[in-house]
């Protein structure tokens, strides 16, 4: 087992399943202290401190990070995870889906680096890692404000890493493609015929697959480590080739 990431602290947001508990876990394992911001503890128990929070509540992820702080002094990697979808064109959408989206997926973001802002500088290999989503870069279906919530995050993420390499902070970012976790789970339970859309999901990835969690997890923690030292402003596609391939059919 690595030891890379022994010593070394970590705020994890919507840890407590899918993607962001892969994440929690991983870096468990390998040595961190991880804090875990959820509405829900969910499955980071034995793997990280729990602590609620509402990362599109100002005032609540103050309160989180304040509770970080009777803890340590210092945070060396922040990965921003957490984040809601939506289902629809814009043609569905409405100005309260709009608003609700971006305040939790692209502010958020913004909201909980800020609060955390002078705990990554106490670090010597600070690193954020943002979940974005193949959505940013691909026309997907019945995906509007939830592609440009993504789209958002991914130019976002460029921008705070140019802000930050000064400072000895580098911000990357993962493009999952359609990963298996509770979210897409539940997307298929509401659909006509759950087993064909799975089958659809799954066939539109040229490895004709969905990618899994911890595949994710293992690509934000590649990001994340102190070896990386040179990267930073990296879009990291985890999407079984969906991004970059045209396969003849």
């Amino acid at each position: 087992m690595s030891d890379d990431f022994a010593g070394l602290n970590a705020i994890i947001t919507g840890a407590g399943s899918g993607i962001g508990l892969a994440v929690a876990t991983k870096l468990r394992h390998q040595g961190a202290t991880i804090f875990g911001f959820d509405l829900y503890e969910g499955g980071m128990a034995e793997v990280a401190t729990w602590i609620e929070c509402d990362v599109g509540d100002t005032a609540s992820v103050a309160s989180a990070v304040a509770r970080v702080r009777d803890e340590v002094t210092v945070i060396d990697i922040l990965a921003n995870n957490a984040g809601v979808g939506a289902v629809g064109s814009v043609l569905d959408s409405t100005d309260d889906e709009w608003e609700r989206i971006f305040r939790i997926n692209v502010a958020g973001i913004s909201r909980v680096t800020t609060a955390v802002y002078d705990l990554l500088k106490a670090s010597s290999s600070a690193a954020i890692v943002n979940t974005c989503s193949i959505a940013a870069t691909v026309g997907l279906p019945k995906r509007a404000v939830y592609s440009a919530s993504k789209g958002a995050v991914m130019s976002l993420t460029l921008a705070m890493a140019a802000d930050f390499v000064k400072e000895g902070i580098r911000v990357n970012c993962v493009n999952p493609g359609t990963a298996d976790t509770p979210w897409v789970a539940r997307l298929l339970a509401a659909a006509a015929d759950p087993v064909a859309e799975r089958k659809a999901l799954e066939a539109r990835q040229p490895m004709g697959r969905l990618v899994s969690a911890d595949e994710v997890a293992n690509a934000i923690l590649y990001l994340a480590n102190p070896a990386q030292r040179s990267t930073t402003g990296t879009v990291l596609a985890v999407d079984g080739g969906m991004d970059g391939l045209r396969l003849p059919h």
